[in-house]
């Protein structure tokens, strides 16, 4: 049932080790999560995984094809939404689903009979004829999802497919990828919003150095490594009352900034401690797939 398998994939540019024997499944149906940080590697691998980039070693295997010998044949039957929208302006919304089509050897015929549904899958029916440049981002993010549709692909490969989107934009995009997966579709997902990899991802891997650190569905992921309770506790006294309290009263705390991250199993009695402490403020929430991320991967900020 594995739609994707890739075995020992490695790949190197000069001395620098991008990705380093990356092995993954990936089921038929599923919605799994590319997850890492700046230069873990994640992009290299999506390269690779579509036969843009050869890798160094490594086995791929897509749709049953074998990406080092037919790439071509494999890409016919996948979708992509890359990172930015790369829509063509001098076409009207429907023209560029049907300039699209074309590319996958389809006929005009059947791409026109193809596009209703994709606009209404879009929510852009009333735009058929709109230029791009009077789209709004969010709009034009929804035209290149609904683009990647054309060829009724089996697989679709999202890389980052919500960034610069305001909240509003971001939950159709959900909701819209929810109906995709409950049609059957698989989806491979890059993301940097743990809340969206939370909500649609079955199973996901985080990648960091180019390897794989942490893997699983990502509520089993944060009952199994994470607390699960989270205060987050602010002020400018909160170093010392970190030195004086923090082992008492939480199970394991960072420190970042301002903030200090207090992951504990019951929270009732920290609640009422810090009711008592008016220089400081809190938030308590649930622990989530975040929590998980900056725990395998650090939260210091990295430049690439």
């Amino acid at each position: 049932m594995s739609i994707i398998k890739v075995r020992h994939l490695a790949k190197k540019y000069g001395d620098n080790e991008v990705v380093r024997g990356l092995d993954l499944d990936i089921q038929r149906g599923e919605c799994f999560g590319l997850l890492g940080p700046n230069g873990a590697g994640k992009t290299t691998t999506l390269k690779m995984l579509l036969g843009l980039v050869r890798p160094d070693t490594g086995e791929i295997l897509i749709l049953d094809e074998d990406i080092s010998c037919h790439a071509r044949e494999a890409r016919l039957r996948i979708g992509v939404v890359p990172q930015m929208d790369n829509l063509d302006p001098d076409f009207s919304v429907a023209e560029n689903l049907l300039i699209y089509g074309r590319y996958f050897g389809l006929s005009d015929a059947v791409i026109n009979s193809r596009i209703p549904a994709l606009l209404e899958f879009a929510g852009l029916t009333s735009k058929a004829d709109a230029k791009i440049t009077s789209l709004s981002g969010g709009m034009k993010r929804r035209l290149t999802l609904a683009r990647a549709l054309v060829n009724d692909p089996e697989l679709i490969v999202l890389d980052e497919p919500t960034t610069g989107l305001d909240p509003q934009a971001r939950h159709v995009i959900w909701q819209g990828l929810r109906r995709l997966i409950h049609q059957g579709k698989t989806i491979l997902l890059t993301t940097h919003f743990m809340e969206e990899a939370e909500r649609l991802c079955d199973n996901l891997v985080i990648l960091d150095h180019g390897k794989v650190i942490a893997k699983g569905n990502p509520r089993d992921l944060i009952a199994a490594e994470i607390e699960p309770n989270v205060v987050e506790i602010y002020g400018e006294t909160v170093e010392d009352w970190s030195r004086q309290h923090g082992e008492q009263w939480c199970a394991r705390h960072e420190i970042t900034g301002e903030t200090l991250f207090c992951y504990t199993h019951d929270c009732i009695g920290l609640i009422e401690h810090l009711r008592e402490q008016q220089a400081l403020r809190y938030v308590q929430r649930p622990s989530n797939l975040e929590d998980v991320f900056l725990k395998f991967t650090g939260r210091e900020l990295r430049d690439a």
